[in-house]
């Protein structure tokens, strides 16, 4: 009996060690989780566009702003390519300690060169129109592993900085605020909506549907429905309701209204 009882202790004390070192081990890596750096947005302006718009072709995120405005890098790592690129103009891709690699394009100026070790928020460039652009903005990608010119490993960036939506200002340490935009030098464009997803297009004299459809990326039926229009005519002073996704129109001249 006593010999039971010995036996019976022992494989007792086996059991609390074993749970003890498997909470220990869950501890020990929900910490590693958790030391995951912060990241910041490469560049303060509006959002342009969003991850995986044009047919799901677009690998990044595009943020409007003023010729020359500081481009900073999201987060600590070293200048693996700086150079210029007949498709992303002015580009630099920054590897990171975890693994991923981030992309800053069409800059008009880069201020790293490769090999330098860059921390987080220290500013690489600024930002332009340079390469295949439609306006002055910083395209950013991220990468989970090594950038390849099919873009396979691309993902969301917003999964790392944060939801945001076409229209959308934000500054370094996130989003700004959520409040209408509009379009500058009276071109009777505006940004509008909670989220700043629609936009608004006043039509002027000759304006067509299929004008309209060409200047925004969208086609005549989604301006239609949008609008709930029947057929092809459209009146000077009316106001037409644009979809958000894939616009590039705030790669003009954007001002917040607060």
């Amino acid at each position: 009996m006593k010999e039971y009882l010995v036996r019976f202790l022992i494989v007792g004390i086996m059991a609390v060690c074993i749970t003890l070192l498997f909470l220990g081990g869950r501890q020990a890596n929900a910490e590693a989780l958790n030391t995951e750096p912060e990241w910041i947005w490469p560049a303060e302006g509006i959002i342009s566009d969003t991850f995986g718009t044009r047919g799901g072709r677009h690998k990044g995120i595009d943020i409007a702003g003023n010729q020359g405005a500081v481009v900073r890098a999201a987060n600590e790592g070293k200048i693996e390519k700086s150079y210029y690129s007949s498709t992303y103009g002015n580009v630099i891709l920054i590897n990171h300690p975890n693994g991923y690699v981030s992309v800053y394009a069409h800059l008009d100026k880069r201020l790293a060169d490769e090999g330098m070790i860059v921390s987080k928020g220290e500013q690489i460039g600024t930002m332009g129109n340079t390469g295949y652009s439609t306006g002055v903005h910083l395209h950013f990608e991220l990468h989970n592993a090594e950038w390849t010119t099919d873009k396979k490993n691309a993902f969301n960036p917003s999964s790392l900085l944060g939801t945001i939506g076409t229209g959308d200002s934000i500054a370094f340490n996130g989003l700004k605020n959520r409040v209408a935009a509009e379009v500058d030098e009276g071109t009777g464009v505006k940004m509008t909506g909670a989220a700043g997803d629609i936009l608004i297009h006043t039509v002027k004299d000759g304006d067509t549907l299929w004008a309209i459809s060409i200047k925004y990326n969208v086609s005549i039926g989604e301006i239609q429905k949008k609008n709930s229009i029947k057929g092809s005519k459209i009146y000077p002073g009316q106001e037409l309701s644009i979809s958000g996704q894939g616009l590039e129109t705030a790669h003009l001249k954007i001002k917040i209204m607060n």
